[in-house]
């Protein structure tokens, strides 16, 4: 019998052999041998694989970095008070004096429609059919990530329906889309944790490197994040959605090795934007917050004035100085140039908060989220120690020592601004709240701490510091000098959103009216959103 299966399989080599000498020539005639064959996507998964990248490249963009300018700067990282420009754009007409700039703001929306919503959409259709849970699940996690930003910038926003027509795209109302954010979590979680081990997504992570359990932690760290943003607006819901991401059994972010940050790019495109371009620079509220408190996180964050950068202006060298929000284009300049030589050596970004990687969820928000639920009662646990761990992990995270003594701080507060070029633009400021914990205080004095706090670890990450600033009034940050949006945006109560963008009105018109109907108000940039309810508690 043994000899009988050794013949066996000679002669089965013998035929391969025969076969392959026979057929050789037929692969190279009829194939591009330059050419990836369908056979090698698919046993490396690149056929759906590869739609990821610009999945991830995409929630915030890099190249060129007009677009990142255009997708997040000159809206998000302005209004958050982390930057503003030193140049009055458009003679002072311009998005950072609420003159809305609809060619500008068009590629908020733009850019993930295009570059995220179809890839995944492929991803789920051709994942799904094909048997890979995994790239399913990651797909409808990075889409949420994604897609809540642009709820949080318009309000409604296609979703649900995407896809669904040629034609014209039905929105969601922003509750709806919410609820579809958890929906999908949902989903995605249970399509990982019941494949826990498959590692065919290793090739394709730009973050984890394909351990799943940190997926896992993120997702339930974004739950929480998306549970917090509406608290007052469907306070049951959000404590339901916040006590299903607390007790998960995978747990949240908890250190900075589990951080959400996206590798992998050449460039951040903020060093661009600073130091070619000359087109960014620190935020007179940042400036007032960081300076008050004497956080050293300010070195690693922004750059000291230097000696010889001051001919034109008088900026003290070896200080941080911000300029105003909103600044018009002042009657005593000739021109738009001519006035950023007098701010364009104010305090300039740090290169360590412009490397090639793209920070989007650090474990220092997340004890601040749990510092919120805690506060709330959703969190059986201390929510000063999950504050004061915030600012541990925060310092941690950007190589700074000094955690403790700045937690103990009870007597620091924001200082005022002064700007040394234009003394009318300086103003006192907003806030006098100190940075230790204080079990006396009221709830809502303790939230403006953590908002506080939680503001300045997110740097420069503007989407989702906006985002806050506008759910809670905090931190306090300076109005614009100049309000040119012909009073559809209050000078205190400051932007709450982005008016519905020019594509859509060409392209999809019914849509938009009936977005505007689900908004609850009209569309320009004063009206608030779902969860901007007004108030905290």
């Amino acid at each position: 019998m043994k000899r009988i299966y050794k013949f066996l399989t000679i002669l089965s080599v013998l035929m391969l052999l025969i076969n392959i000498s026979c057929t050789k020539d037929f692969d190279s005639i009829n194939n591009d041998p330059t050419q990836i064959t369908d056979e090698q996507l698919t046993a490396d998964f690149q056929y759906i694989g590869a739609k990821f990248q610009p999945v991830f490249e995409s929630i915030i963009i890099t190249n060129p970095a007009w677009k990142y300018q255009l997708q997040q700067n000159l809206n998000a990282d302005v209004f958050s008070g982390y930057m503003t420009n030193p140049r009055p754009f458009i003679a002072g007409a311009n998005n950072t004096t609420y003159n809305l700039v609809p060619g500008w703001n068009n590629f908020i929306w733009t850019i993930p429609y295009k570059n995220i919503m179809n890839n995944v959409a492929y991803i789920e259709k051709q994942a799904t059919e094909d048997g890979f849970p995994v790239f399913v699940g990651i797909a409808k996690i990075l889409k949420v990530e994604a897609m809540h930003r642009i709820s949080d910038v318009f309000g409604p926003i296609v979703y649900t329906h995407y896809g669904e027509s040629v034609t014209t795209s039905e929105y969601d109302s922003q509750q709806e889309a919410y609820y579809a954010f958890f929906d999908d979590l949902d989903t995605a979680q249970d399509l990982i944790s019941n494949n826990i081990s498959d590692g065919y997504f290793t090739n394709f992570d730009m973050v984890y490197e394909g351990n799943l359990e940190k997926w896992m932690k993120f997702a339930n760290s974004l739950r929480l994040r998306l549970a917090i943003r509406i608290a007052m607006a469907d306070p049951v819901k959000a404590q339901t959605e916040a006590q299903k991401a607390l007790t998960n059994s995978y747990g949240l972010i908890e250190n900075n090795a589990e951080n959400f940050i996206i590798h992998g790019n050449k460039s951040h495109p903020l060093a661009t934007i600073c130091n070619a371009w000359d087109d960014i620079r620190m935020n007179a509220s940042i400036e007032s917050y960081m300076r008050g408190y004497n956080d050293p996180r300010i070195y690693k964050y922004f750059s000291l004035v230097k000696e010889g950068d001051t001919d034109t202006q008088p900026v003290v060298p070896g200080t941080f100085k911000g300029i105003r929000n909103g600044l018009p284009l002042l009657p005593n300049y000739a021109d738009e140039l001519a006035q950023k030589a007098d701010y364009v050596n104010f305090a300039v970004l740090n290169k360590s908060v412009m490397t090639s990687d793209l920070q989007l969820m650090t474990a220092a928000e997340v004890w601040f989220l749990r510092a919120e639920a805690a506060l709330r009662g959703w969190d059986s646990g201390d929510p000063q120690t999950y504050y004061e761990t915030g600012i541990t992990s925060s310092f941690e995270y950007r190589g700074v020592p000094g955690a403790a003594a700045y937690i103990a701080d009870n007597t620091s507060t924001p200082m005022d601004y002064v700007d040394p070029v234009n003394a009318s633009n300086s103003i006192n400021a907003l806030s006098n709240v100190t940075i230790a914990w204080d079990n006396a205080a009221s709830d809502e004095v303790k939230l403006e701490k953590i908002i506080t706090q939680k503001w300045i670890a997110m740097f420069p990450q503007g989407e989702e510091a906006w985002a806050e600033f506008r759910r809670t009034g905090y931190p306090k940050i300076f109005p614009v000098v100049s309000n040119q949006s012909g009073g559809t945006i209050d000078t205190n109560i400051q932007i709450r959103r982005i008016p519905f963008v020019v594509s859509e009105y060409d392209t999809n018109p019914d849509g938009v009216q009936d977005a505007i109907t689900k908004l609850g108000g009209p569309d320009t940039g004063g009206t608030r959103l779902w969860w901007d309810t007004g108030s905290n508690f």
